[in-house]
C-alpha cells in the first residue's frame, strides 16, 4: 500500500510539473540571512547589491542532490525546491539495487545516514547493521542499495543525511542533523529511481547532470558489469526521449567516460568535449 501511494503521489507531482516550473522563482530567505550576518566588507556590499534582482532560471545554477540544506537529498521535494530557486540543471547521483535498477543516491552505501533503514524491517539486510556507541567506540552502520530490491528500496523513508554517532539505540542513530540544516521538511519526502528523476526534471524544464557513483560491491555484480552500468544510465535517457545535448553525464571513473565517448557519441556534445 505504501509503495502504491508513493507512486500515485509522484505521478501527481509529475503531472503538475509545468505549473511548478511556471511559478515565480524565489531564492528564499537564506541568502539574505547569510548576507546580513557577514561583517562589513566590499564583498558584503557586492552581495547586498544583488538582493533586489529578479530571480531567473540559469544553467549556471545546478541543484546538487536537489536542495539538500532543507530537504532530504535526491527526493522529489528536494529537486522541486531547487527548480523553484532557479536551478536550470538538476542532478541524480546514480547507483543500483540488488535487482540492478538505477536509483538516486549519493553513494551506494549511504542508506544508514539518508534513510530510516536501521529502524526498519530491512535492517538485517545491512552489510553492517547498527552497532551502538560503547565507551570510546562510536555508533556505526553500513547499508547499501545493492542489498535491497527496488521494491524494498521504495519502502524506505528518506531523511536528512546525518547520523548520531553517540547513539546507543538505532532510533537515536537517525538523529545528528547538522545545525545549519533542518528536519522541518522531512515528512512524506519521496525517494526516486533514476528514470523517475528524468521524468521529474524534464517536467520542471531542467536539464540533467547524472553522476555514475562508484559501486561498493565488486563488479561484475551478479553478471552486471561496469559497462552495463554505464550503458544503462544512458539508455534511460534514450528511452525517455531526452536530447543528448541536455545531458551532462559524469563519473569519477575515467573508464566510464571513455566508454560513453566510444559507445554513445551522441552524448558527447561538441560544445563540451573537443575531438582528440
Amino acid at each position: 500500500m505504501k509503495i502504491k501511494i508513493a507512486l500515485m503521489t509522484a505521478a501527481t507531482v509529475l503531472a503538475a510539473g509545468p505549473l511548478i516550473a511556471a511559478e515565480p522563482l524565489s531564492y528564499g530567505q537564506r541568502p539574505f540571512f547569510l548576507i546580513d550576518k557577514m561583517d562589513d566588507s566590499p564583498l558584503k556590499e557586492k552581495l547586498a547589491s544583488c538582493v533586489g534582482q529578479t530571480p531567473e532560471v540559469s544553467k549556471f545554477s545546478i541543484g546538487h542532490r536537489g536542495a539538500p540544506l532543507k530537504y532530504p537529498e535526491h527526493t522529489v521535494e528536494s529537486n522541486i525546491a531547487a527548480a523553484r530557486q532557479g536551478a536550470g540543471i538538476l542532478e541524480c547521483d546514480v547507483t543500483f539495487t540488488a535487482d540492478k535498477e538505477l536509483v538516486c543516491r549519493h553513494a551506494q552505501n549511504d542508506l544508514h545516514t539518508t534513510t530510516d533503514i536501521v529502524t526498519s524491517a530491512l535492517s538485517s539486510k545491512c552489510v553492517a547493521p547498527f552497532s551502538p556507541a560503547n565507551g570510546d567506540a562510536k555508533a556505526t552502520a553500513e547499508c547499501r542499495t545493492s542489498e535491497l530490491t527496488l521494491a524494498e528500496f521504495r519502502t524506505l523513508n528518506p531523511k536528512m543525511d546525518a547520523a548520531n554517532t553517540s547513539a546507543t539505540s538505532a532510533k537515536d542513530y537517525l538523529g545528528g542533523t547538522a545545525p545549519y540544516r533542518t528536519d522541518l521538511y522531512v515528512d512524506d519526502a519521496q525517494i526516486m529511481t533514476h528514470a523517475e528523476s528524468i521524468a521529474l526534471f524534464d517536467s520542471l524544464g531542467a536539464d540533467f547532470t547524472p553522476e555514475l557513483k562508484p559501486p561498493s560491491v565488486e563488479m561484475p555484480f551478479n553478471g552486471f558489469s561496469q559497462q552495463d552500468y554505464a550503458q544503462k544510465l544512458i539508455d534511460e535517457y534514450k528511452a525517455a526521449g531526452i536530447a543528448p545535448s541536455r545531458v551532462w553525464a559524469q563519473s569519477f571513473n575515467l573508464e566510464d567516460v571513455l566508454y560513453w565517448i566510444e559507445n554513445e557519441p551522441d552524448f558527447r556534445s561538441p560544445s563540451r568535449l573537443p575531438d582528440g
